[in-house]
């Protein structure tokens, strides 16, 4: 209120009088009816301010309503940033882009000439029939320069299976049925209730790791050997390895070697994952922080190495095999099979689907011979294995049993999607499952439990 009135009096007219000095006092007269209160504009001041009262009181309101929204809206935008994620992958990518297609166009012209190459070498109706599809398919992507450019999925998926025929041409011997006469048999049928139910020798506080028999067929050392490996660094990591000489000893828990082939678990040369195999004199596994395959030598007490091919790989937990939860640090698995080893993996260039490599060591170093591409996504499964060159894909049922869902087969390329064979287990987690092709069973480290299957075809 003093304010309203201040107001009111500084918009007042002022009025000038003259006055007299008596001593120290100056005396005005001052004619007061001449100054009456301006009630009037007292009152157009008052509503003025009420206004001004108001307009404030609804900012204020604005600004509450605007704090309670913001946090709606920015969670909203976390939510659009997410859902754009994949296309803006696709787009850093070049997926849909002319430059991308220049790119499927170059790579297709040089798949043309490698099937061209490899139909001149073999000069079979299969390599012919081949280079006859891949001229079509780049002449498509061509044609997509003008019009067609919704259909780069699909061919891109076409020049994927290409790929694998190409490569099966290229691995398959003409002897191979007559070397591989075991693998005439076709898919596995049916898997039985355990044939193995152990505790690890370490405990089943160790819950990641794995185990297994020799796998190389006539082995002239280890051929008969058992082995254990627990990952002792919070389920990730480890350097050593428990070997035993025979069956009995290991199931009697007895005359063991213990096997050290790193200095620590975070030696370079360390085991990262819970995927290892025993093959003739070498163990492979997959090598500490790296997207190399590891090599180390029972006998010679020597190491090899090599890199996956290809421009990334997943590594460091970035595709562990998960479906209902991730198994920490099992991007990349080590496999063996009648026709030898195999890496599963994912390369960065597969959008997250699993990749499957032969692995060859021939006495000296470790070699990588062909690779294909399958359509199912790593982390939709929860283990893999391969059986006469096919790769078979495993996913959760409940904690009781996994189920075998999909096979690819390096052969053909097919995929099958309708297998359902259930495969017993004691407890949840599933850290590592592999094939053995010398008594066709299979060995899965079940949360400190050892579990051995006999798979039937």
């Amino acid at each position: 209120m003093q304010l309203l009135l201040l107001l009111v009096l500084l918009s007042y007219p002022v009025q000038r009088v003259s006055g007299q000095l008596r001593g120290e006092t100056c005396m005005c007269p001052i004619n007061i009816t001449t100054w009456t209160f301006p009630t009037l504009r007292y009152e157009a001041v008052q509503q003025l301010v009420e206004s001004c009262q108001d307009s404030i009181n609804m900012q204020n309101d604005q600004m509450n309503v605007s704090s309670e929204r913001l946090p709606k809206m920015q969670a909203l935008l976390r939510s659009l940033e997410v859902r754009l994620e994949p296309y803006n992958y696709m787009e850093n990518q070049g997926l849909h882009t002319v430059k991308w297609l220049q790119t499927l166009g170059q790579e297709m012209k040089k798949l043309e000439t490698d099937i061209g190459h490899l139909h001149h070498e073999t000069g079979d109706t299969d390599t012919h029939a081949l280079f006859q599809e891949a001229t079509k398919l780049r002449e498509d992507v061509e044609k997509m320069y003008v019009y067609d450019s919704l259909k780069i999925v699909a061919v891109k998926e076409q020049m994927r299976y290409l790929k694998n025929r190409a490569e099966s041409c290229r691995s398959i011997p003409k002897d191979f049925r007559g070397t591989h006469s075991s693998c005439l048999k076709g898919l596995i049928t049916n898997i039985s209730s355990p044939v193995v139910t152990k505790v690890s020798p370490y405990g089943k506080s160790y819950t990641s790791g794995s185990w297994g028999k020799q796998a190389q067929r006539n082995s002239p050392n280890y051929g008969h050997s058992y082995w254990v490996q627990p990952l002792v660094s919070t389920n990730a990591w480890g350097n050593t390895l428990r070997l035993y000489s025979s069956y009995e000893n290991f199931i009697a828990s007895t005359n063991h070697e213990e096997v050290t082939f790193a200095p620590s678990y975070s030696n370079t040369n360390a085991n990262e994952g819970p995927s290892t195999v025993l093959y003739g004199d070498g163990l492979f596994y997959h090598c500490y922080n790296s997207a190399d395959i590891c090599r180390y030598d029972l006998t010679t007490k020597t190491m090899a190495r090599i890199t996956l091919p290809g421009n990334g790989f997943g590594f460091n937990n970035k595709f562990p095999y998960c479906y209902y939860s991730c198994h920490p640090y099992s991007d990349i698995d080590l496999e063996a099979d009648e026709t030898g080893l195999w890496a599963i993996y994912v390369a960065l260039g597969s959008h997250g689907n699993m990749v499957v490599s032969r692995l060859e060591w021939d006495g000296n170093a470790l070699n990588i011979t062909q690779t294909w591409e399958t359509r199912m996504f790593k982390k939709a499964v929860t283990n893999a294995f391969m059986t006469c060159g096919v790769l078979y894909a495993t996913r959760y049922g409940d904690d009781s049993y996994e189920e075998v869902f999909y096979a690819f087969d390096t052969a053909t390329g097919r995929e099958d999607h309708s297998l359902a064979l259930p495969l017993e287990k004691v407890s949840k987690g599933v850290a590592s499952l592999s094939y053995n092709p010398q008594d066709n069973q299979l060995y899965m480290y079940n949360d400190g439990y050892l579990l051995a299957y006999q798979a039937m075809f």
